[in-house]
């Protein structure tokens, strides 16, 4: 079991039973938290605020207020299918060069192809589920103001928990409307202060850059320390990586350049006491019977079932436990939709395969190094070439996450159906990776640092160091894919480099042609759904759509 997990987990549940809300996919942004019993009486009691908070929580792990995502917080699409990582895993990677899904569900196939509209399915999961978030976190903060605290008779500590508490809100919040802000760019905006039923106001990229740049600073006072908040939930050294991603994104985000802000916030993080994840096992010896030899798992344990336990790499994760958090997206579909042909879905700790995600070529050749213990393709039976989007034996397999502990149990679901392996949001080796990457691009780090850290990446996954003369910035876009692959980075990484929609750099089917072709500009950013467009006159529709 997940000791680590455990309390975290449990206020997950707990809030499913205590507060119940709901999101129109019509109406998504008028909404208010629906619940069985007022605010008011919730408030009155502190017992009741982590359950409250782990709502805020839950929106971004699960998919609706019962297991198996039943009672889904948005509605017009299956809760699992919409859950917010499995639907942010799907713009942000499933659009790129890493992976491919051979399904046929709906409009799934645009994805890849490069060829969604406005009224794609998915692109609306993604963005009810970003505001369904914002709407419990709106909540939540709004319960929580001092003046609230007082009225409800918290005071001492519980005073001073509930205030870190709304911080965690906050951060949350501000999460979301990075995701809004990186995926469609010009939203609807809601704070917890706007008067109920009315319409929310847009507000322009550059505009919500500020927003969250402005929130994330404030909660550097008002966060828990780096380290001592319960695991999965977010402290200081969250928000300093989050401004960090942001800042590394500015130029696109906001029109300048923030490589000297990335430098300072990643290297509060690095002071923070993280340290990248190194684990060796003892496996037996083919050579000598009876005996057994060290086997280094450092990358590969990062991504198993007992992945909370003895990690000082991850700074946020989003956590999964398939008792607990019953769910057909997360890692369940991470783990699942990646296990198909030939595979053992034992060896992955699952009772079956779902036969759906593989990779293309183009990230396969980006492990020159056959030493690369981060590039674990699976090949028996399948090709390279992707012939048929919707055949999974067309492509490679990528092994990635995994239903099975370190010593090789399966998770705690016994049938096997629900995986208890953890999703990092934030981890020290993106931090490294975006300190090196600001630094070539003009900041105020050290150069041999910045090698310092890439070679620290390449010597844990066994591959062979590098140069002074190698460390270049498409050198680093190439490693920010073989360290960060299916963690929700590349079509972000790709945008910034300039190489998203160019054709100045293809891949398998990108644009919808078998050896892939660039495509309109404009697609860097999804359109705001249709529904939404016509449900809130203060909207306009990206660019293109």
């Amino acid at each position: 079991m997940k000791y680590l997990n455990i309390r975290t987990k449990t206020i997950f549940a707990g809030a499913l039973g205590l507060l119940l809300f709901t999101a129109s996919c019509e109406k998504d942004l008028e909404i208010e938290p629906i619940t069985e019993v007022t605010s008011a009486s919730v408030y009155k009691d502190f017992a009741n605020y982590p359950k409250a908070l782990g709502k805020v929580y839950a929106g971004v792990a699960i998919g609706g207020q019962s297991a198996r995502d039943g009672n889904a917080d948005v509605s017009g699409i299956d809760g699992g299918t919409s859950n917010y990582m499995r639907q942010l895993y799907t713009m942000q990677v499933i659009t790129t060069d890493e992976a491919v899904i051979g399904w046929n569900d709906g409009n799934l196939p645009d994805m890849h192809k490069m060829t969604w509209n406005s009224s794609n399915e998915f692109i609306g999961a993604i963005y009810y589920r970003i505001y369904n978030v914002i709407a419990v976190a709106n909540e939540f903060i709004r319960n929580t103001s001092d003046e609230r605290l007082a009225a409800n008779g918290i005071t001492g500590a519980n005073a001073t928990e509930a205030k870190y508490m709304r911080a965690e809100a906050r951060f949350l919040r501000a999460q979301a409307y990075y995701h809004a802000l990186d995926l469609f760019g010009n939203v609807p905006f809601v704070l917890e202060t706007d008067p109920a039923g009315t319409l929310p106001k847009r507000i322009e990229r550059a505009e919500l850059f500020k927003f969250v740049e402005n929130e994330l600073k404030a909660l550097e006072t008002e966060l828990k320390d780096p380290k001592t908040n319960e695991y999965g939930r977010a402290d200081k050294a969250a928000a300093w990586t989050l401004l960090s991603r942001l800042y590394l994104n500015a130029k696109v985000y906001s029109g300048s350049e923030r490589n000297n802000d990335v430098i300072t916030y990643a290297n509060k993080v690095i002071g923070a006491g993280y340290e990248l994840k190194k684990q060796t096992i003892q496996v037996p010896d083919p050579d000598n019977p009876g005996q057994t030899k060290p086997k280094d798992i450092s990358y590969e344990s990062l991504f198993l079932a007992d992945n909370h336990l003895n990690n000082p790499e991850v700074i946020l994760s989003v956590n999964y436990d398939g008792i607990k958090t019953q769910t057909f997206g997360g890692s369940t579909f991470l783990v699942r939709a990646s296990v198909g042909g030939e595979m053992n879905a034992a060896d992955f700790g699952i009772n079956g395969g779902w036969g759906g995600i593989r990779t293309t070529k183009a990230f396969v050749n980006k492990f020159t190094d056959p030493a690369d213990k981060r590039g674990r393709f699976f090949t028996q039976g399948q090709t390279l070439e992707i012939t048929d989007l919707g055949d999974f034996k067309s492509g490679y397999a990528f092994i990635k996450y995994k239903n099975v502990t370190s010593t090789g149990a399966i998770g705690s679901h016994a049938a096997g159906e629900f995986v208890d392996t953890d999703i990092p949001m934030y981890r020290l080796a993106d931090v490294y990776l975006m300190y090196a990457e600001a630094t070539l691009r003009g900041g105020n780090g050290s150069r041999a640092t910045a090698l310092e850290y890439i070679n620290a990446l390449k010597t844990r996954a066994g591959a062979a160091n590098i140069s002074d003369a190698d460390l270049t910035l498409d050198y680093i876009l190439d490693e920010r894919a073989r360290e960060l692959s299916w963690e929700n980075t590349r079509r972000t990484d790709l945008i910034r480099y300039g190489k998203f929609t160019s054709a100045s750099y293809l891949w398998p089917w990108k644009g919808g042609v078998k050896d892939g072709k660039g495509v309109q500009e404009f697609r860097n950013l999804f359109p705001i759904p249709a529904a939404d467009i016509t449900a809130n006159r203060n909207l306009v529709q990206n660019p293109g759509y």
